[in-house]
């Protein structure tokens, strides 16, 4: 009777514990993935905050949730070339399954530090004179994302420039000459410029100093001035700085994102860059799941933002055209 009801509790037992066995199974952690972030923006940056945000938030809507099934590292070089280049081995070295990279400078970086981690790029003009992929529509190697502009943005800056200020005849151009971008974008305004009858010149944004002084003296250097703050992390760095020496000196600028506006800018036309953010985690999301990098075509902007502020146009005595207005996206009072 004994070994009767021993072989009954071993059946049961066996029975329960193959019944729990899948939900054992199910209730097993997932695999850990691990994703590399290099952006050149500052840790302290509300900017560089929101565009990481976006990104996190795009992850989530494709199932990725940190600590769960997903790790990340993140490295902040605050538009330092040697953080950049540092933090790019640094990430490389820790061989994640893919690398974000948010700027000219970050995936330049990366593509010296790797040919064989798949990096997904964001906020990049002109890839493909960049030498960052072979095509758009083919990258070929191990980098792909999203582009915000081509180097003819430059005379649509230069253009807006001159309609919000039509008395402006000459425009410095705040760009990093660092990298091919600032070089290339420098080239796209200086050709557009004879036809509209302006002159201009360069000025690199590599420090505080050489920007203070550079700026003070094209301004001082004749009158009917402006400024085109081209894209680049070093210029969003620096940007509380550049509006501020817009201000003082009375200089019309556009500037290539909408911080500068949202800071006190004047204007800006630009793509939006925290939707590139999440749009980037779509493709990290294909590429955890085994597609190719070199397969997934570059993108460009979906939307381009046109944002002006009145209240900087006033104490620059400026009065907006009715019809830049009644383009404008965005207008703050």
């Amino acid at each position: 009777m004994a070994d009767t009801r021993r072989r009954e509790f071993i059946t049961l037992l066996g029975g329960a514990a193959a019944a729990a066995w899948p939900i054992a199974a199910r209730a097993q952690p997932e695999r850990m993935r691990r994703i590399g972030v290099l952006t050149g923006q500052a840790a302290s940056d509300p900017e560089g905050q929101a565009r990481l945000a976006a990104f996190l938030q795009g992850l989530q809507e494709s199932g990725w949730s940190v600590g769960r099934n997903v790790r990340i590292d993140i490295r902040w070089s605050a538009g330092n070339a040697a953080d950049t280049r540092k933090y790019a081995a640094e990430l490389a070295a820790l061989a994640p399954d893919v690398i974000v990279s948010d700027g000219s400078p970050a995936a330049a970086a990366l593509l010296e530090a790797t040919r064989t981690v798949p990096v997904v790029f964001t906020v990049v003009a002109d890839p493909v004179a960049a030498g960052f992929v072979a095509s758009l529509a083919r990258p070929g190697g191990n980098l792909t994302g999203f582009m915000n502009f081509e180097y003819p943005m430059g005379a649509k800056w230069l253009e807006l420039l001159k309609e919000i200020a039509p008395g402006t005849t000459r425009a410095a151009v705040l760009r990093d000459a660092a990298q091919s971008v600032g070089i290339g974008m420098f080239a796209a305004i200086q050709t557009a410029a004879p036809s509209l009858g302006m002159e201009v010149s360069p000025i690199n944004v590599r420090d505080v100093g050489e920007i203070e002084r550079a700026v003070g003296a094209f301004a001082h250097s004749g009158n009917s001035g402006g400024l085109v703050v081209t894209g680049s992390p070093l210029a969003v760095v620096h940007r509380d700085l550049i509006v501020t020496l817009a201000a003082r000196h009375k200089l019309p600028a556009v500037y290539a994102s909408r911080s500068f506006v949202a800071g006190g800018g004047l204007i800006c036309y630009g793509p939006d860059f925290l939707d590139q953010h999440r749009r980037a985690a779509t493709y990290v999301d294909r590429i955890l799941k085994g597609e190719k990098p070199g397969n997934l075509p570059v993108q460009a902007p979906t939307k381009y933002e046109l944002l002006i502020n009145l209240k900087t146009a006033k104490a620059l005595g400026i009065e907006v055209p009715a019809p830049l207005l009644a383009r404008a996206d965005e207008v703050i009072e």
